[in-house]
């Protein structure tokens, strides 16, 4: 099951020219997977920063339109692979019936020291559960 995230272009995601600077689209991904993490999982980014956290270690994105002031995006994630430490998504985004980015990354949960360490059971079950219901 794909999770969504609505995201209305705000003045502040604009260059001059009035269309999204592209380092904006990356926080509106990490908008997205941190409600995600809130919402699906039930693990919200201010619970697993005490002790660790979830960086992206690879992102791939691919802008295939521009957005602009006022637009209402709806952003896709899903679920792509689960591993004993980290998982893969893939992320598209819309407006209308237009693609305007799609993006492939990898997040690893990691101890406050850097290091990866496993995904907590509950939450290794609910992305299984995402990925199966995703494929």
């Amino acid at each position: 099951m794909a999770f969504t995230f609505a995201q209305k272009v705000l003045f502040k995601h604009c260059d001059p020219a009035g269309s999204v600077c592209y380092p904006r689209y990356f926080e509106m991904m990490n908008d997205c997977v941190e409600a995600f993490f809130d919402e699906v999982l039930r693990a919200p980014f201010e619970d697993i920063h005490t002790s660790g956290g979830v960086p992206t270690a690879q992102i791939a994105t691919r802008f295939t339109a521009p957005s602009r002031h006022g637009d209402h995006l709806i952003l896709t994630l899903r679920v792509e692979k689960v591993g004993r430490t980290s998982f893969d998504y893939r992320m598209s985004d819309t407006c209308g019936s237009e693609r305007r980015f799609e993006t492939t990354a990898t997040l690893v949960h990691i101890t406050s020291a850097g290091r990866p360490t496993p995904w907590p059971e509950p939450i290794r079950e609910t992305l299984s559960a995402q990925k199966d219901q995703s494929a």
